[in-house]
């Protein structure tokens, strides 16, 4: 008997390897996965300037696009924020903030993207970096503080707009796929043990499945495999934490530590 709906996720055409250097830019999901690429010593960095959730704030950050290679965006919220203060345009989405700054909520215009809006804003984008990869992912943390029935249409309004955004990608040569982050923890995992305490984040062993899910889809290459438990295990004896840590045994272990950290940087330069 199973108990579980199982997300049939095709491989990717293109893989990740090792040499790609990656950006990670969204909601806080989008911290877990590159938390967890980091272990295996992915050259990743992850929302350099801030955790971001709705499509237009990631969008101002695009310009981080350029010394990257592959590009992981999580969407999280349909729902911007717009400055009443700044002076008025054509477009007011020109006004939207990235961060309230807990200025008063007076000053500010709550508005719900549409998904038309999502896709003219995006498409641009990736046809201007058509030499990245693309992976588009929406994120399972749900904005409860929304209402519930106000985050599910924010999260229809968000997968609607990356179908709608990879199909018209997809004819003008853009390499960009979806991750199904969203249904592996909402229809495939499917239970309250799988949330954090707050019931809102996905738990350290969800967002664990999650990656897993995800090496298999971009990182399935034999040879990335094999560095992937080579260097893995260098970043578990890195961060051992020893009961004696004045003791000979483990300055010895220490010592083998950095002398295999010194021999794979000649491979891996940026560890």
């Amino acid at each position: 008997m199973q108990f579980t709906t199982p997300i049939d996720i095709p491989r990717s055409p293109w893989e990740i390897r090792y040499e790609d250097k990656m950006l990670f830019l969204g909601s806080c999901f989008s911290d877990h996965i590159a938390s967890y690429l980091r272990r295996y010593f992915f050259q990743v960095t992850a929302n350099p300037d801030g955790t971001l959730y709705n499509p237009v704030s990631i969008a101002h950050h695009s310009g981080l696009m350029k010394e990257t290679d592959v590009v992981l965006v999580t969407f999280g919220t349909a729902w911007v924020y717009i400055d009443n203060l700044l002076p008025a345009t054509d477009n007011p989405l020109d006004r939207v903030v990235d961060n309230c700054l807990k200025r008063p909520a007076a000053e500010f215009t709550r508005y719900r993207l549409t998904k038309e809006e999502i896709v003219s804003l995006w498409l641009p984008i990736l046809q201007q970096y058509a030499d990245k990869r693309f992976v588009f992912t929406v994120s399972p943390i749900r904005h409860i503080k929304d209402g519930l029935h106000e985050n599910q249409l924010s999260k229809a309004i968000l997968l609607e707009a990356v179908d709608d955004l990879l199909l018209q990608a997809a004819e003008t040569g853009v390499r960009a796929g979806y991750f199904p982050s969203y249904e592996i923890l909402l229809d495939e995992l499917r239970d309250y043990r799988f949330y954090a305490a707050d019931m809102m984040h996905p738990s350290e062993v969800a967002v664990e499945y999650i990656f897993s899910r995800f090496a298999e889809t971009y990182l399935y290459d034999a040879a990335t495999h094999a560095d992937m438990r080579k260097l893995h295990r260098l970043w578990l004896d890195m961060n051992h934490r020893p009961l004696h840590p004045d003791s000979e045994e483990y300055k010895a272990f220490a010592q083998s530590v950095q002398s295999r950290r010194d021999e794979l940087k000649k491979q891996f330069p940026w560890l």
